[in-house]
């Protein structure tokens, strides 16, 4: 907590859940506060995958406690709740909508200075700790949304895999299938040279470019060290040298969609998790219903790259390769079949859900995941080939039953 000091911080917000307050990691965060004297109020009431509400509720204490620097350790929604707190507390005549994307929110760029923020990520991940970007579900239409500015991008992250040793097995594996999504979407995306139209003006620059040379080298690094330790990891809890490559993959590839972005996986995850109806997941202590992130990202992934793939095949058949695939005989139209099959019999080497009937849909339920995916147009709009309506119902529809 030198580092509290050195950004003198006289009054600090320690965030988390109730899950973690109990844990290693917060331990020694608040030992070590507590070492160096510093004066510090603990906000461990997120939500795991936060609302509009809980965002709210924890803008409401940030405003309260007047802080000058904010801690989060957690994962993505620990980390993500604090960001939104740091911002609306930094800026308090906003109005909560004015920041969320358009077109659900006013997607107005942040001019206001923030507050430095530490995040300390304990799952590997969301990589939220290197991106500008902050998910909640918007409980009145049912679909998960964000902020998303470089203003809000956390001033550190402390990447210690140590933190994550308290993660339960199917934390492991729904975390790491969002470093695993996070890895393809990044390295399939439109190309940056390919948005339009073009902003105006540097400051409406999106935070999502588009893959890019810079990207790239992240997300395939990414995606080489899940190839090799998800499995490890999700199965052999004292493996800790996997865990440890995961948790860096996780910083890795969020470096890469932090500026390259996410596409189809994720766009269509939103609804996914914002209409869940009575699925609990395993491993999670949580008293509402909820499909984790990763496993909502997941599901669609083998329909998606099968649907992407014509436009960049040679990327794809590189990610299948990556991922196990043998392609010395492989033919490039067939890219989006190899990689497909490779996610299908990756996932279910790891006890992955058959698809989205396994968590409570079914087709009667498309028109409505389809109409929770078009408001998605930050992420959508960077798939390599543009869908239509029919073309998402499709592929809802194919990620029904995996295997």
């Amino acid at each position: 907590k030198k580092d509290l000091q050195n950004l003198g911080a006289r009054k600090v917000c320690l965030m988390t859940d109730k899950n973690l307050s109990q844990l290693p990691p917060v331990n020694a965060v608040l030992n070590s506060l507590a070492k160096y004297g510093i004066n510090f109020q603990m906000y461990d009431n997120v939500r795991v995958e936060p609302t509009d509400q809980s965002f709210l509720d924890a803008i409401q204490f940030a405003k309260k406690g007047e802080f000058d620097a904010y801690v989060a350790v957690g994962g993505g929604s620990v980390m993500d709740t604090c960001k939104a707190a740091n911002l609306y507390a930094s800026s308090p005549t906003s109005d909560f909508l004015d920041y969320v994307n358009a077109p659900i929110g006013k997607g107005k760029p942040v001019t206001v200075p923030l507050k430095p923020l530490i995040a300390v990520p304990t799952t590997a991940g969301t990589g939220s700790e290197t991106t500008g970007v902050a998910i909640f579900d918007f409980k009145e239409l049912k679909v998960k949304t964000g902020i998303a500015s470089r203003a809000i991008k956390p001033t550190l992250g402390i990447i210690d895999p140590l933190h994550t040793l308290s993660m339960p097995e199917r934390i492991v594996a729904n975390s790491g299938f969002d470093v695993l999504c996070h890895a393809l979407e990044s390295y399939t995306a439109l190309p940056y040279n390919m948005r339009s139209p073009c902003p105006s003006n540097p400051i409406n620059r999106p935070a999502y470019q588009g893959s890019n040379p810079i990207s790239d080298v992240w997300a395939l690094h990414a995606l080489r060290i899940v190839a090799k330790y998800l499995k490890r990891a999700i199965r052999s809890p004292e493996d800790h040298e996997a865990r440890a490559k995961m948790h860096l993959a996780s910083a890795f590839a969020g470096i890469g969609f932090g500026n390259a972005g996410v596409h189809l996986c994720h766009g269509m995850s939103y609804p996914i998790s914002g209409l869940v109806k009575t699925y609990k997941p395993k491993d999670y202590n949580v008293d509402h219903s909820l499909v984790p992130h990763g496993l909502s990202v997941v599901l669609t992934s083998p329909a998606v790259f099968a649907f992407t793939a014509q436009i960049h095949p040679e990327r794809h058949l590189e990610a299948a390769e990556i991922l196990g695939a043998d392609i010395r005989t492989a033919r490039i139209k067939d890219a989006g079949f190899i990689l497909a099959d490779t996610l299908r019999k990756f996932l279910f080497d790891l006890n992955v859900d058959d698809g989205l009937a396994a968590v409570g849909y079914s087709k009667a339920d498309i028109p409505a995941l389809v109409k929770g995916t078009l408001p998605q147009e930050r992420v959508t709009k960077l798939s390599p080939r543009p869908q239509t309506e029919e073309d998402l119902s499709a592929l809802f529809e194919a990620s029904m039953k995996l295997y």
